[in-house]
């Protein structure tokens, strides 16, 4: 991680970017890193307080007005992945940061929508990375507030003024109160699925999708 520069965050929401990975991104200042919502970049609530939480993470970054209304129907693999590169101001990146493709809570579709663009964009060459993580939490089937994945590849247990840190972003400028899902959910533990090789991320997303499939049988 030391020999990281150029990062690229991907997320549907204002917020994922802070709850999934904002630990790690406070902990690496030296890291230049550009975060994209691909979500509510209308939104005159959530998109000011997006850009000053990126100011407050040391980032950079671009939303997007991906259709997130309430219906959520499914949208075209290729539209989601050219609104992924039409936010981003370069393609090239040492690491990019993106979403599980199942997402990490049950469940969200345009976090695995965007999860499974992200790893076919690294995969046809479009977007270049030496390496690709993807959020790894689940919830039990809401069986609980989302947890890290204790054997996933990398863990970040976030020392007590990182969290503090974290949490403030979360409640104080993102305005979630302390009883709410989000503020309960803020992991004190961060962790990813670590990718280098494109091949193996899409091995790994068509074992993700088969399984969904048998667990829906």
């Amino acid at each position: 991680m030391e020999t990281f520069k150029s990062v690229a965050v991907i997320v549907a929401h204002p917020d994922d970017e802070t709850l999934w990975a904002g630990g790690t991104i406070l902990n690496h200042p030296e890291w230049e890193v550009y975060v994209i919502s691909l979500c509510r970049g209308e939104d005159k609530d959530r998109a000011p307080k997006f850009f000053h939480v990126l100011n407050e993470l040391g980032a950079l970054g671009n939303m997007g007005n991906m259709d997130d209304s309430p219906e959520l129907l499914p949208l075209d693999q290729k539209e989601v992945m050219q609104h992924i590169v039409d936010l981003l101001p370069i393609l090239t990146f040492d690491l990019i940061i993106t979403h599980h493709p199942n997402g990490e809570y049950t469940r969200h579709l345009r976090h695995e929508e965007i999860s499974e663009a992200v790893i076919m964009l690294w995969h046809e060459g479009t977007l270049k990375a030496r390496e690709l993580w993807c959020f790894a939490y689940e919830d039990g089937a809401r069986e609980y507030y989302p947890r890290p994945v204790l054997t996933a590849n990398i863990i970040h247990q976030l020392d007590k003024e990182i969290w503090l840190n974290k949490y403030r972003l979360v409640t104080e400028i993102y305005g979630f109160e302390s009883t709410s899902w989000e503020a309960q959910t803020t992991p004190q533990t961060e962790s990813f699925w670590q990718f280098t090789k494109p091949e193996d991320a899409v091995r790994w997303l068509n074992h993700q999708r088969k399984n969904e499939s048998i667990d829906n049988v």
